[in-house]
């Protein structure tokens, strides 16, 4: 869980969106279509010649910015963390029925010794013809460990250090309006594990040694390789942060030893996620359910985990249940329900302050060894409230911070770019 020092890392913020491109109202759609017909042809070259790009705005039409955000944190297992992360964002045609695509990449390191390197990136093609999502990420990693299962106890809290590298790429093809279908890829490695061989009290061997359903396979290093076919029907208006519209996502991912892969087992996903406007474009209902679900041998770190921060693409890019510790449960069978409303504070506060949004959000969830064995007694809650910046404001691209708790943690504050779904 990431603790960011909050003051240092907006700071140029107010400057950076002062020179930002101007974006319609909240109130009007994106996705309508320019009217340049009402236009004289002659009257847009002029004013066209006349204006000048904003910062961070690349080629002729500045159709794409790019920004840099810097990266500072504080945990408490890995001590204070700095880094410089970029940021494309923007249309790669003059086409505006086509949505924003964007592209991330970050690094950063501890003082610890911990770090990570990454790129993910969610592109629409002209015309939408082609949706490419996915990542590459290095991650020199230390996270706590609790064990498989719903009942895990915080008491065997311990250390688990490893690197871990990531390939993730999903290529779907629109086959009807909004509706895409295609395959995707997905690689990990776990490599250079080490191990403590007490708890983090140190009144306790470490869980990761003694827990029963761990098999000594899983403490070496693994390598997991899998494919399989993903279809998608998406009606959000702007993924990063939709007013409006539906996404109705399923896949699934065969890993086997034929593709490389140490393990051999199936992996089943539905992500249902519904955004409408409750009034106005100034307050936004958002809801998602995710269910992850397995069959075969799977190691502990690909389960299926409640407190998703850093599950990247596994996740569609979602954060599950803010305010859990990263897979502080985990086991072969998931699901989880998640809301927010998301609230504009000063719609008429000026070029900075209308930038501000806040949300409220909250989730329940729950896992298991097998689907039919979900109790209610189990189910985890999470919830908390934040505020948004919206830092690319044309396309919707929001700097996000989160104050969070839930079950079996801690609260903390988390920062990310982007809506957590």
């Amino acid at each position: 869980m990431r603790f960011p020092l909050a003051a240092l890392l907006l700071t140029g913020l107010a400057f950076s969106a002062a020179a930002q491109p101007a974006a319609p109202s909240d109130t009007d759609s994106v996705n309508t279509a320019p009217r340049t017909g009402l236009v004289p042809l002659a009257t847009r070259a002029a004013a066209q010649a006349q204006g000048s790009k904003s910062f961070g705005q690349l080629g002729k039409s500045g159709r794409l910015s790019l920004l840099p955000i810097p990266v500072l944190f504080y945990q408490a297992e890995t001590g204070f963390g700095y880094g410089l992360g970029a940021l494309l964002s923007g249309r790669f045609s003059d086409d505006t029925l086509t949505r924003p695509s964007n592209a991330r990449l970050q690094y950063w390191t501890t003082q610890k010794g911990q770090s990570l390197l990454q790129l993910v990136h969610s592109v629409y093609t002209p015309g939408e013809k082609f949706y490419l999502n996915g990542e590459i990420s290095a991650y020199d990693i230390l996270l706590y460990y609790y064990g498989k299962g719903p009942n895990s106890l915080s008491a065997d809290e311990s250390e688990t250090n490893y690197n871990l590298f990531i390939i993730n790429q999903r290529l779907q093809k629109q086959i009807a309006p909004k509706l895409f279908f295609g395959a995707q890829y997905r690689f990990t490695s776990i490599s250079k594990l080490d191990v403590p061989g007490n708890n983090l009290d140190n009144n306790r061997p470490n869980i990761f040694y003694t827990e029963p359903r761990m098999t000594e396979r899983e403490r070496q290093n693994t390598r997991v390789s899998g494919l399989g076919p993903v279809i998608s029907y998406d009606t959000r208006d702007v993924p990063l942060a939709a007013f409006k519209g539906n996404l109705l996502d399923f896949g699934v991912t065969f890993n086997g030893t034929g593709l490389g892969s140490d393990y051999r087992f199936v992996r089943y996903q539905l992500d249902a996620r519904h955004f409408q406007p409750l009034g106005s474009n100034r307050t936004i209902l958002a809801a998602q359910f995710l269910g992850q679900f397995h069959t075969g041998d799977v190691p502990f770190r690909e389960l299926a985990g409640i407190g998703a921060n850093l599950g990247g693409t596994l996740y569609n890019n979602a954060n599950l249940l803010r305010g859990i510790y990263e897979q502080r449960f985990r086991d072969r069978q998931m699901i989880m329900f998640q809301a927010e409303i998301r609230q504009k504070l000063f719609p008429n506060g000026g070029k900075v302050l209308s930038r501000f949004d806040a949300a409220v959000f909250g989730g329940v969830g729950n896992v298991n060894n097998y689907i039919d064995k979900f109790a209610l007694k189990d189910t985890k809650y999470a919830g908390g409230a934040g505020i948004r910046f919206n830092f690319i404001r044309r396309d919707r691209v929001n700097l996000r911070l989160d104050y969070a708790g839930g079950t079996g943690s801690s609260p903390g504050i988390l920062f990310a770019i982007g809506e957590a779904f």
